[in-house]
């Protein structure tokens, strides 16, 4: 059985080149979300194994939604995607519990290393 990914990213093509990137692979999106207001409303109805995360969105941005995620469901995992390499990004996203931290443009090979590190 496939393990289940939302994204959520206020870019649609970031939604589609992830999809494209898992194709084959033993993880699959089942939901897209294009803020983190929506992520927070849905998840509980979605049930992900794997939300991927974006930082810079309208709204809240998604080391908010990711910290509300995280205190609502302990056991969420959630995997930051952002252009933003700063250290202290990195930090804030671990803080919160985060499971690990993917940059953009997101490769294949990253992608899939990132969702395994989640799953552990």
């Amino acid at each position: 059985m496939k393990k289940r990914v939302m994204v959520v990213d206020d870019s649609r093509v970031m939604e589609l080149q992830i999809c494209k990137l898992l194709e084959g692979s033993k993880f699959e999106v089942v939901a897209y979300c294009e803020n983190g207001e929506e992520a927070i409303s849905r998840y509980e109805e979605i049930q992900p194994d794997i939300v991927t995360m974006d930082i810079i969105m309208p709204g809240i941005d998604g080391l908010e939604a990711a910290q509300v995620l995280l205190e609502e469901h302990p056991d969420a995992r959630i995997v930051i995607v952002s252009s933003l390499i700063c250290e202290e990004t990195i930090q804030d996203a671990e803080a919160i519990g985060a499971k690990t931290f993917l940059y953009k443009p997101v490769q294949k090979e990253g992608l899939l290393k990132a969702l395994e590190k989640a799953m552990m």
